[in-house]
């Protein structure tokens, strides 16, 4: 296994500004998240794994085998480092080998809204040793295809794709040698909003060079009793003789839905399979407990003992009932689910039509491998920052161009900037996914502020949607702890403040964020056993996807504003 908390690659680290000096900045000793959801209570079977796969915000699943090791990587949107890179063994068992988007200068993240900009639906394949990874980036370029020899990285610089218009493309390489990109667009003409259509063209397996025509194999507006309006995520593969295109339909929320259809030639025609979708929650009870929704952008592949299995992305909403909310109330973000493909009269089925995505199933006849940290279930996760690298699993809000931060010496150090949250901008925060919908994110802080900054927590989803809880300076030059939440765009870019007072923090301060659905409890302590709550029973859900809007989930950390 790579070096322990080698997630940023150490060139980026080199070619950033000098980090803070020993001593200045906010200085974070350790970071602990913990989730505990009921659903996770429940005991594995022999043999059994845990829905999600992977939790917390991680959609888009995008899946290859290569030999008897399995590599998925997920979109990140405006988040940085881009597209992690998971390896397993056992499909069950996940480790974060890498991020394929890790140096500053692959990709201009600069300025993008969080959840509706940058990486969507990332494709991964291989052929003949090289890995291939076929991507978008709404808002700094569009498509664009990377490449390695080693999965862990390093990544190539983009081959950037103008001829490849629309969204979510992936690679198929058919075993006559030839090349295609199959991909989202809108057809020549829209006979409403959410029309689209997916389209395949024959590319140079080197260049990725346009040498067919974009040919169109299936408009959104073809009557159906199925979804399909947004058709996205498309993908191709040959099994025994035939081609099938696998894509999505209905949008990426509640009617969310996989398709399949099948042809005797790659430009088609495309029959479709007429129990469309083959995996779907639509028409479910709203109040069935502890409800997956939004099930789809799925993945099709065999295993190494010839099983067919399909990754996916899906929800875990805490609330289904209130109207508006497509697809409910979370925090957590569209997860990475897993369930087995059967096949039947050449048609591959996820789900038959009214069964629940289920929290538990049989996993794969394999030897289980342990991962070197939990991915789902309920787990605790505590960082002493004791490597100079931080770990692969640590995210930043678009992409850093200064090293403000510096590890490695049993304490995260941050320098508080003027770059902020809600200014579109790339402040000092370090963060990571919220994986639960009972969840708590402690550390303990030392910081002297000055007039007009403040450090502490933080809890992001986007520049409209956070809440932030730390120390900070009034207007009497005295210290406060303070809890400010901007709750959308008509806020002030600051938030507005719920809760302050002052606090004697001569030494180090204990600070602890705890969401717990709908709402969240801001506390402190002193003397790190006895906390007192600062704020209780706050709002939560502005920190919610169905509130902030995009396609991300939570991200919780730490953060450091304004004038050292």
């Amino acid at each position: 296994m790579r070096a322990v908390f080698a997630g940023l690659a150490l060139a980026f680290l080199s070619a950033c500004a000098t980090a803070p000096a020993q001593g200045a900045g906010a200085r974070f000793a350790w970071f602990e998240y913990a989730g505990e959801d009921g659903v996770f209570a429940a005991p594995l079977p022999q043999g059994g794994y845990r829905n999600p796969i992977i939790a917390g915000f991680h959609p888009d699943p995008s899946i290859v085998r290569v030999g008897e090791d399995y590599y998925l990587i997920n979109s990140t949107f405006g988040f940085y480092p881009g597209i992690p890179i998971f390896h397993s063994r056992d499909l069950v068992n996940w480790a974060q080998i890498g991020n394929a988007i890790n140096r500053p200068e692959m990709m201009p993240f600069d300025g993008l809204h969080l959840g509706y900009n940058g990486i969507y639906a990332p494709a991964i394949e291989h052929r003949d040793g090289a890995f291939y990874i076929i991507t978008t980036c709404i808002g700094c370029g569009g498509n664009f295809v990377i490449t390695a020899r080693d999965p862990a990285g390093p990544w190539s610089d983009p081959i950037w794709l103008p001829h490849v218009p629309g969204i979510d493309p992936s690679i198929f390489f058919d075993d006559d040698g030839r090349t295609y990109i199959v991909h989202h667009a809108d057809p020549p003409h829209k006979a409403y909003d959410a029309h689209t259509a997916l389209w395949v063209m024959e590319v140079d397996p080197e260049s990725f060079a346009q040498i067919s025509d974009d040919v169109m194999l299936v408009d959104g507006a073809t009557e159906a009793p199925w979804r399909t309006e947004y058709l996205e995520g498309p993908h191709i593969y040959k099994i025994d003789g035939r081609y099938y295109l696998w894509a999505a339909g209905g949008g990426t929320g509640y009617f969310h839905g996989q398709l399949v259809y099948r042809s005797e030639s790659v430009f088609g025609p495309y029959e479709p399979y007429s129990g469309n979708s083959v995996l779907t929650q639509l028409g479910l009870a709203d109040d069935r407990p502890d409800p997956i929704t939004a099930t789809g952008h799925a993945d099709l592949f065999q295993d190494s003992n010839g099983d067919w299995w399909a990754v996916f992305l899906a929800t875990r909403p805490f609330d289904l009932a209130p109207p508006n909310t497509d697809p409910g109330f979370f925090h957590t973000g569209r997860e990475t689910f897993l369930l087995p493909v059967t096949w039947r009269d050449g048609w591959p089925i996820v789900l038959e039509h009214g069964a629940v995505v289920p929290h538990i199933a049989q996993g794969p006849n394999v030897p289980r491998h342990a991962a070197p940290r939990p991915t789902t279930g309920n787990f605790t996760a505590r960082d002493e920052f004791d490597a100079e690298a931080l770990g692969r699993e640590w995210l930043f809000i678009r992409t850093p161009h200064a090293r403000w931060w510096r590890s490695g010496d049993g304490a995260l150090t941050l320098e508080p900037r003027d770059a902020r949250m809600g200014d579109s901008a790339q402040p000092s925060f370090i963060g990571r996914r919220v994986a639960h919908m009972n969840s708590s994110a402690a550390t303990a802080l030392r910081f002297d502020p000055a007039a007009n900054s403040e450090a502490g927590l933080m809890a992001v989803q986007n520049d409209a949607h956070y809440a932030a809880f730390g120390l900070a300076r009034n207007a009497a030059g005295e210290t406060v702890l303070r809890v400010r939440q901007r709750a959308g765009g008509d806020d002030p870019a600051r938030g507005i403040v719920l809760a302050e007072a002052p606090v004697a923090a001569r030494g180090e301060i204990y600070l602890r964020i705890e969401i717990n659905e709908a709402h969240a409890r801001y506390s402190y302590s002193l003397d790190g056993r006895r906390f007192t709550p600062l704020l209780e029973n706050a709002d939560a859900l502005p920190l919610t996807t169905a509130r902030a809007g995009g396609f991300t989930g939570l991200v919780i950390g730490m953060y450091a504003e304004g004038a050292p």
